[in-house]
């Protein structure tokens, strides 16, 4: 993102949707238009030439789906699919969609949803902290966020649990105050007892999730977020 301005490119077979969405483009302050393409082959090909910050991409069209090309694109391009037919939903998550338009497409549901993008390039060019240091046996020990499996509420501490088999770390702290220091992108709440760090996650069988050899409860006053922010439901 330069200069605080999204570059969006727009994919779109049918020419009033790509037309709508050009102007929605154009009338936001901080989305400007890279390019705009009518079948996926086109728009693999302009964006060698004129990369985008965010695609905005319709599913169903000849060819090349929409969901092909965003396996295409590269990792820094992130994806908002629209389409008619709301069953594509789960499979707009597993390619990293970053939101989901249903048509039509209102102004509102697009700001909403340019907003929601913009705060996502605004939170990953902010230099960010990669570890947390927590007190443990009257040391101050550093964690790296990628080392971190899971955190669990233990009493009035807390335990966590790092990966390469390493003993949990037991550390005197809140499972608000950790909630806040670990970054939202990774981790998540999933238990009044339980934050998971979500690129660790092996599979979720039955309402709870198996991370690091060990099966984590969901919640069900967390159930709705977590779904949320996996995309699919649980």
């Amino acid at each position: 993102m330069d200069n605080n301005k999204i570059k969006c490119a727009i994919v779109d077979d049918e020419p009033l949707a790509l037309d709508l969405m050009e102007s929605y483009v154009r009338k936001t302050a901080f989305l400007t238009l890279s390019g705009k393409y009518s079948n996926g082959v086109q728009a693999l090909e302009g964006l060698k030439t004129q990369p985008a910050d965010l695609l905005y991409l319709d599913i169903q069209m000849p060819e090349l789906s929409g969901l092909d090309l965003a396996k295409l694109v590269g990792p820094d391009t992130k994806i908002v699919f629209t389409t008619a037919f709301e069953q594509f939903a789960v499979s707009g998550y597993k390619v990293n969609a970053i939101d989901y338009l249903l048509k039509p497409v209102s102004y509102p549901e697009f700001l909403q949803s340019a907003e929601k993008a913009y705060h996502w390039f605004s939170e990953r060019s902010e230099e960010k902290p990669e570890s947390i240091f927590v007190k443990s046996d009257y040391k101050l020990v550093q964690v790296k966020f990628c080392d971190i499996l899971y955190v669990e509420g233990y009493r009035d501490y807390l335990k966590i649990y790092v990966r390469n088999g390493s003993a949990p770390i037991l550390t005197l702290m809140s499972m608000k105050s950790m909630s806040a220091s670990l970054p939202s992108e990774k981790f998540i709440r999933v238990h009044k007892s339980y934050i998971v760090n979500r690129e660790h996650i092996e599979a979720i069988d039955r309402g709870r999730i198996i991370i690091g050899g060990t099966s984590v409860p969901i919640g069900d006053n967390y159930k709705n977020d977590f779904q949320a922010a996996i995309g699919t439901t649980v």
